[in-house]
């Protein structure tokens, strides 16, 4: 499939979804799924463990029907009574609240993709714009696109350096023991802890904190703990834990509703505590020429010692690139934040904090 598309249609890249496949699947554009799960919160808990184990087994891009595909006959059943008569029963309550949880740390799956049989799966149709599980929803979706910097540079590395984006944390913290046999947490990336929340009516969870280096919550004020411990971490309604390593550099982009969109301006926010690099990757996005050399990388170093972020001179180059791009910093530390700016045209700039 993979050398027929691409033999009739050179100029778009190839997009495969599929349950089954071998060893090497990932060479070919493949994005797997773990096929035609429940919805139960067990289900949803023993998905992290599954994502996990497919990037450990070296297939990068994996992702899961978020929500579950095959609905409980009493989630149909409250979905009806609620079509109906406008009842909100327990379990219609239990439903949304299953659709938000799975949905705050589905987004942070290398492939984000909600699916599954009735009740459908649109935001709208799971609850009313005045619901707590659709703002979650909501909420989490934009943020998968304010992050869409981070995600494509990801992306980028999984192609040019065998990268895996959903990482178990053994992969990151091999000297750290207490990490080999968690299966509940993992690392988005490089800089991003993600703590999922799988049990109904949960308001907290305990959260181990990898040793080497701190961690800064990012729901709570950037709130720094340090790390090689466990915490009771808050889980209320509308989020699950995150946390963003310390010695970290993560890009952002302005709100978008797909990719088709460009996001010149940039806020970068500088995790500091130790030095950190990181090197933004962009492309056209829709095509192949990537693979003869249309991109570009932008290196980003942060000084800890001397307190300066060095945004690097731009290597390559691609058509319909942006030129120059306003760029924000976000500068966090233990105590607190502190912010600037500069205007960047590709040139080596640095930035004091």
């Amino acid at each position: 499939i993979y050398d027929g598309q691409r033999s009739v249609n050179p100029d778009t890249r190839v997009f495969l979804l599929t349950r089954n496949g071998f060893s090497g699947l990932q060479r070919y554009s493949t994005a797997s799924w773990s096929g035609d799960i429940g919805t139960r919160w067990e289900d949803m808990k023993t998905q992290i463990s599954a994502g996990l184990n497919y990037c450990l087994s070296g297939i990068p891009f994996w992702g899961q029907d978020i929500g579950g595909f095959s609905v409980e006959n009493r989630y149909m059943a409250a979905q009806t009574l609620y079509d109906r008569a406008g009842v909100v029963s327990e379990d219609l309550k239990e439903w949304r609240e299953l659709q938000a949880r799975w949905h705050q740390w589905g987004v942070f799956c290398p492939l984000y993709r909600a699916h599954g049989q009735w009740p459908t799966r649109e935001p709208w149709n799971i609850a009313p714009e005045s619901d707590a599980s659709f703002k979650s929803i909501v909420k989490h979706d934009q943020m998968r696109y304010i992050l869409m910097p981070y995600i494509y540079t990801l992306a980028g590395r999984v192609h040019f350096d065998d990268y895996t984006i959903m990482r178990a944390l053994v992969m990151d913290y091999t000297a750290d023991k207490a990490t080999w046999g968690i299966s509940d947490e993992f690392m988005f990336g490089d800089a991003i802890l993600v703590c999922p929340v799988y049990e109904y009516k949960a308001r907290s969870r305990e959260v181990y904190l990898p040793a080497g280096n701190g961690w800064y919550d990012l729901h709570d004020g950037f709130r720094y703990y340090e790390g090689g411990k466990s915490i009771k971490a808050a889980a209320p309604f509308e989020y699950s834990p995150l946390y963003a390593r310390e010695g970290s550099i993560v890009p952002t982009g302005e709100l978008i509703e797909s990719t088709a969109e460009a996001q010149t301006d940039l806020t970068v926010y500088v995790f500091t505590g130790k030095d950190a690099q990181f090197s933004l990757y962009e492309d056209e996005g829709v095509n192949y020429n990537y693979e003869k050399g249309s991109y570009s990388n932008i290196p980003m170093t942060w000084n800890e010692a001397e307190g300066t972020l060095t945004i690097g001179e731009r290597a390559g180059s691609f058509e319909g690139m942006p030129e120059s791009r306003n760029i924000s910093v976000v500068f966090v530390g233990k105590n607190g934040t502190s912010k600037a700016a500069c205007a960047y045209n590709g040139a080596a700039v640095t930035i004091k904090k």
